[in-house]
């Protein structure tokens, strides 16, 4: 059986529960932990990349000053093995040095001084003429003229005579050899013929012309024979066949001449012609006495 109440309303609302909802956010606590652990590991990050930085500089510096340290080491080394060799040469060089202090033949030529000096002397002069040679004395050219003298040459059959200032050396004499050997050869090939001068007498203001068949139809000139190179001290000759009287060949070799007289050997006079010369000795034939034959 329903009963009805006529004081209650038929439509009543319902209580809705209330909630007190916070405005704040339940994630702000949890948050400021984290943004510091953040904070600190950007710091420690910085940091460490700034701590890497030097590091490697002082790596790289520390790299330099070591390798500026092995080179260092290694010249002193150098240096030291260079004094050691040179030591070594110095010492070897004192080594190899003759004592002529305790030459023999010299303490005897000094021991006859007192005793009788011209013996001595001419003992003195007799080693200086067997070994000069070996005698090492600085030696150039004169600044006087060389002095060129003809006497009866005849371009067939003749000497031509020389005179230093001073005994030739060795370097000397090969050179005055090679000059004349040099000489012969152009002579013997025709290259000195005053015939055949088209080029030097032709006008300086002119293309330089070159007529073969001239050249090819002038009579030639050819140096027949030489002798060999005889030396005796300061005196020297040599024989000559030229064959045909060509003057351009005796200027070709005073032109020489005179250029080894002034920058080489002084040479005093060159005498063509002639049989005899100064004091020149026929029958001397002794290496001893300053002679000597070379070939040309």
């Amino acid at each position: 059986m329903l009963i009805l109440r006529t004081c209650v309303s038929p439509l009543q609302q319902p209580k809705l529960l209330s909630c007190n909802f916070s405005r704040q956010t339940h994630f702000s606590a949890p948050l400021r932990p984290f943004a510091a652990t953040l904070l600190l590991s950007r710091r420690f990050l910085k940091s460490s990349v700034t701590f890497a930085k030097a590091s490697r500089s002082e790596g790289t510096k520390t790299r330099k000053l070591q390798k500026e340290i092995e080179e260092d080491g290694e010249d002193d080394d150098n240096d030291e093995e260079e004094e050691e060799v040179s030591a070594q040469a110095r010492f070897r060089g004192r080594e190899e040095e003759k004592d002529y202090d305790r030459d023999p033949e010299l303490a005897e030529i000094l021991g006859s001084c007192f005793d009788d000096p011209q013996k001595a002397k001419a003992r003195v002069e007799d080693r200086i003429r067997n070994k000069r040679n070996k005698i090492l004395h600085p030696k150039t050219g004169s600044a006087i003229p060389m002095k060129v003298t003809f006497n009866k040459f005849d371009f067939s059959n003749s000497y031509i005579w020389f005179e230093f200032y001073n005994a030739p050396l060795p370097n000397d004499i090969s050179l005055i050899c090679d000059a004349i050997r040099a000489w012969h050869i152009i002579g013997r090939l025709g290259g000195c013929n005053s015939m055949n001068m088209q080029l030097s007498q032709a006008p300086l203001d002119k293309r330089p012309n070159y007529d073969a068949i001239q050249g090819a139809n002038v009579t030639p000139t050819t140096f027949y024979n030489i002798g060999d190179f005889e030396i005796q001290e300061n005196l020297a000759r040599i024989w000559v066949d030229i064959g045909t009287s060509e003057p351009l060949l005796l200027d070709v070799l005073i032109n020489a001449l005179t250029q080894i007289s002034s920058d080489y050997i002084g040479i005093k006079q060159v005498a063509f012609g002639g049989s005899e010369f100064e004091s020149w000795k026929e029958d001397l034939a002794s290496e001893d006495a300053g002679c000597s034959v070379h070939k040309i």
